[in-house]
């Protein structure tokens, strides 16, 4: 006898939930796909709008520093040709070439010994101000009859400085040297101040070491022609390490609150504490002078930055660091010029600021003439 076939309604009845389940997962995943690739597809029409309207913008655009013509000196490549920008709206753009040297010069460097050497840091570079307000520009204009070889490098310190000292006597014959030093100059010449092009003094030994920039590596140089990437690390200064640090400080307990110091005399950021040990400024001091000896056969001028906040901004911070490099510059020889009375006297007859602004405590054109002018005077009158 046959088995009597089952209704084709109870397969149906039997297969519903499964097949229900089967389709709805089917059409989550299906739209979970789409809604991916429709995210990832908004994400990149943002980054190329943003590619296209930033590269017509004057954002920061790469350098290319590197080790070009010297082991211990980080310059551009010759000839580049690249933009500067402060801040989210890109103010005091400019737009930059390097001379044959590597240096952002107006003139390039040949062999003349009546040039002046201009040595420091991005101090001498300026590069947020016009070409005709840098200090290289202005002291050139000021001496009238000698070249000035502008030989800036931004991120660097004083034993730096001595190695284009060594560089422009060597390759083009300069005698004559005028040093721009900023406040944290012999400080930052320690080992591992980030300020280091290549030689430094270990913090404890005080011995001399070398440390030089690494390579960037090959997701660094292809970022570097991104202007989202440069406008993202350059303008808006975002650093994932920075972000990171404060996401673990913020996910740790709260630490006690530390009482403020008497008389509101708390260091400001970049300058040495006013009762810190005085051994290492001797010591860099020391190196300084005894490696730039050979090279230095005319006159030395430097001229030291203070503190240009203005009239009634309260006394200065102590710096017993600037106040004792001083002392042993000129013991050593220099002829030092302490801007201090110069912008003194400025702030004395007039109100104008002498920074390129609250976001940016570099000297502006004006706090540059009167340095450069002190330089000249220097320079005249050294024997």
């Amino acid at each position: 006898m046959r088995a009597r076939a089952l209704p084709r309604h109870c397969f149906s009845c039997c297969s519903t939930p499964r097949a229900i389940r089967s389709a709805r997962s089917s059409t989550s995943i299906s739209e979970m796909v789409r809604a991916s690739f429709y995210w990832l597809l908004g994400i990149t029409a943002f980054l190329i709008a943003c590619e296209i309207v930033l590269h017509a913008l004057p954002v920061s655009s790469a350098t290319e520093t590197g080790y070009y013509s010297d082991p211990l000196i980080i310059t551009y490549p010759p000839g580049h040709q690249w933009t500067t920008a402060t801040g989210w709206d890109l103010r005091n753009a400019q737009r930059n070439r390097s001379n044959n040297a590597g240096f952002l010069a107006d003139r390039d460097f040949v062999y003349e010994e009546r040039a002046v050497a201009l040595v420091g840091d991005s101090y001498v570079e300026a590069s947020m101000l016009a070409a005709a307000d840098r200090p290289g520009a202005q002291l050139e204009r000021s001496l009238g009859d000698r070249p000035v070889y502008a030989m800036g490098g931004p991120g660097s310190a004083l034993l730096d400085y001595a190695e284009r000292i060594r560089l422009a006597h060597e390759q083009y014959g300069v005698r004559d040297f005028v040093v721009l030093m900023e406040r944290g100059d012999v400080r930052q010449s320690l080992c591992g101040s980030g300020n280091i092009h290549g030689p430094c003094l270990d913090r404890q030994s005080l011995q001399p070491r070398t440390e030089t920039q690494a390579a960037p590596g090959l997701a660094k140089r292809i970022l570097r022609h991104s202007a989202f990437a440069q406008y993202l690390f350059s303008q808006l200064k975002f650093s994932p390490e920075r972000l990171w640090r404060q996401i673990v400080m913020q996910s740790g307990p709260v630490a006690p609150t530390k009482p403020a110091v008497a008389g509101g005399m708390a260091n400001r950021a970049g300058l040495a504490r006013a009762d810190a040990p005085v051994r290492e400024v001797d010591a860099v001091a020391e190196a300084f002078f005894s490696r730039i000896k050979p090279y230095v056969s005319g006159k030395l001028v430097i001229v030291i930055d203070s503190d240009r906040a203005g009239p009634n901004t309260g006394m200065p911070v102590p710096d017993a660091d600037r106040a004792r490099f001083i002392s042993l510059a000129r013991a050593a020889g220099a002829l030092v010029i302490d801007t201090e009375p110069v912008f003194r006297e400025h702030f004395a007859r007039y109100p104008l600021k002498l920074e390129v602004g609250p976001y940016d405590g570099h000297m502006n054109a004006l706090a540059v003439r009167l340095a450069m002018q002190a330089a000249v005077d220097g320079l005249a009158t050294f024997r």
